[in-house]
């Protein structure tokens, strides 16, 4: 999956714009030590940043100095690299989020496949014959799937999105109809019908919304409700662009973050922290945490493709070259 505006040449070198770089790397900056504190919180009981308003400990002045540390590489990133273009940053972590996306669509894939084949064999007893009880007991836990079963095949995603290249929307949609028709066949010509079919395909079809999204906006494939805009020259459209991203675009994705993020019993973490499945238990698939987590993938994707497309905006209000021209986009 590619796109017109792809094959256009990008400029390393440019006017300098520190600010705007400093901005944009900086807001990167803060993510990852945002995620990384998440981290630190959940999983090893750090108390968080927001402990020093009561007192200073040692946990939370490390998690301060994750941010410190962060903001101070994304500094002086910028400061050593003055001549670096705005278009090349928009490509540099544009292509970063392709790497993302391209690892959470095999990861989705696989997990797909392989907690489908688990929760059939378990609802049909397929493994009493052929593993001990006390496998077949810890197949159906979530906890347990979760960590020798969907972990391991998380890894893998993102190990083969490295050597490969395309994003894979066009076969997931694919792999979601055919799933959607397995489940006619098997419903009204056979009259068998599991929750896990239907688990599947929604977990599919979520993440190619979710996924999807930071892709699409690159090649300004969202919606745009145009009352002004299509009369506008390339300046002062780059400069609607630039302040639609911050106010508009970062601040939501933010917003998203913020809250399913907060603390061990907000809306993301805990369903990740605990492997919550659906209520149909053992009948379905253990990947409801998963759906979850896809909430922050499509947060976390859209923050760093409306950095890129910040970058790309405030080149175009300044003229520099290399606009490109995303390709055409049917609604």
């Amino acid at each position: 999956m590619s796109s017109k505006a792809e094959s256009v040449s990008v400029p390393l070198y440019g006017n300098p714009a520190p600010g705007v770089r400093i901005f944009g790397w900086g807001m990167m900056a803060v993510l990852a030590g945002f995620l990384i504190n998440n981290i630190l919180t959940v999983a090893f009981d750090f108390p968080g940043t927001g402990s020093l308003i009561d007192g200073f400990t040692g946990l939370a002045l490390v998690q301060l100095a994750v941010y410190l540390v962060a903001i101070a590489v994304a500094v002086m990133f910028v400061l050593r690299t003055p001549d670096r273009a705005l278009r090349w940053d928009a490509h540099t972590l544009h292509h970063f989020n392709l790497y993302l996306i391209r690892a959470c669509f095999w990861v989705v894939v696989f997990i797909g496949v392989a907690d489908t084949a688990i929760a059939f064999a378990r609802v049909e007893s397929l493994f009493d014959p052929y593993l001990a009880e006390e496998t077949v007991r810890a197949l159906s836990r979530s906890r347990w799937v979760g960590w020798n079963v969907h972990l391991p095949l998380v890894v893998a995603g993102f190990v083969v999105a490295i050597f490969t290249r395309t994003l894979g929307f066009t076969w997931l949609a694919l792999l979601i109809v055919v799933a959607e028709l397995a489940i006619v066949i098997t419903r009204f010509v056979f009259s068998y019908e599991q929750a896990l079919m239907g688990d599947l395909v929604r977990y599919w079809y979520a993440a190619l919304f979710l996924f999807a999204s930071a892709y699409t906006l690159f090649d300004e494939g969202h919606v745009r409700v145009d009352v002004l805009y299509s009369g506008f020259g390339l300046t002062t459209r780059g400069m609607v662009n630039a302040i639609g991203a911050i106010l508009l675009g970062m601040t939501t994705c933010w917003v998203i973050i913020w809250i399913g993020f907060d603390g061990k019993q907000s809306i993301i973490n805990s369903p990740i922290a605990n492997f919550e499945i659906t209520q149909t238990g053992g009948t379905g698939m253990f990947i409801k945490y998963q759906m979850a987590a896809f909430l922050g993938v499509f947060a976390v994707t859209m923050l760093i493709q409306f950095i890129s497309y910040l970058f790309e905006a405030v080149a175009d209000y300044r003229s520099q070259p290399g606009h490109r021209e995303p390709a055409p986009v049917a609604h």
